[in-house]
């Protein structure tokens, strides 16, 4: 994908955003922090073990009634040995199994995103400068960014665990740009300090393979697994999907779900 069709996606990503947002709304999902261990029983068939708003926007779009309920995971208790996608994905288990414990008989999703360049893993900033840093450091190179997802019931026993694995290279924006996207907060709850739908900062030249794991969900392959566990879905055409998903690599492996 050219720097020319990203403009194009980000001009539409706010509509589409939008429509997201309504269609969750509309859904009977309920946001929900109910302590470890307590016996709860979930009025829906699928959970959605994060905090992200972007993955609940995303999530919706599968047409499917979900609730959100927040993992109590410490993601610094994770070990993090090994490549960054081994990372992920143990982090990823770790968010499902959790909000399983809560939910035994509910499909329950953990993701886990990773942004990684040639010097390492580049998480969620701290704070405004430490923002500031790791936007100097990706501008005008390529990175990696792997999600990971896992979907686990525990009656009857289910667990899959599965990653994707996206390129982007990042334009060279300049330092004033920076400044005004850090002081809009944006970058703060990000992996990479950076979302890619931004439709002011737009920060990426190009994005190679699926957009919407960049976002924090890859979005068909998630489909892939929730169809394999049994759940009934929306047919791909009548799917309300951002328009990069047009050109996604993972599109080929709808009719295998």
């Amino acid at each position: 994908m050219g720097a020319g069709d990203l403009a194009s996606s980000f001009r539409e990503w706010p509509s589409t955003l939008e429509r997201a947002a309504i269609l969750a709304a509309l859904l009977p999902y309920q946001d929900e922090d109910t302590p470890a261990g307590k016996n709860t029983r979930v009025s829906t068939a699928l959970v959605l073990a994060s905090a992200s708003p972007r993955r609940r926007e995303l999530l919706a779009r599968l047409g499917a009634p979900f609730r959100v309920v927040v993992p109590g995971v410490d993601e610094g208790s994770v070990l993090w040995k090994g490549a960054s996608e081994e990372t992920a994905r143990r982090l990823a288990e770790a968010k499902a199994r959790e909000v399983a414990e809560r939910y035994p008989r509910a499909l329950v999703v953990g993701a886990d995103t990773l942004v990684v360049d040639r010097w390492g893993v580049l998480g969620k900033p701290r704070e405004a400068s430490e923002a500031r840093r790791i936007l100097r450091r990706l501008r005008g190179r390529r990175h990696r960014v792997v999600t990971a997802i896992a979907v686990v019931r525990l009656a009857p026993s289910l667990d899959m665990v599965s990653h994707v694995v996206s390129r982007v290279v990042m334009r060279p924006y300049t330092d004033a740009e920076i400044a005004a996207y850090v002081s809009s907060g944006d970058p703060l709850d990000k992996a990479g300090a950076y979302g890619v739908q931004h439709p002011v900062f737009a920060p990426a030249a190009a994005v190679e393979g699926c957009y919407c794991n960049v976002v924090g969900l890859p979005l068909l392959r998630l489909a892939r697994a929730l169809g394999r566990a049994g759940l009934r879905l929306l047919p791909l055409h009548r799917l309300s999907l951002p328009g990069p998903c047009a050109r996604c690599p993972d599109r080929a492996l709808w009719d295998e779900a």
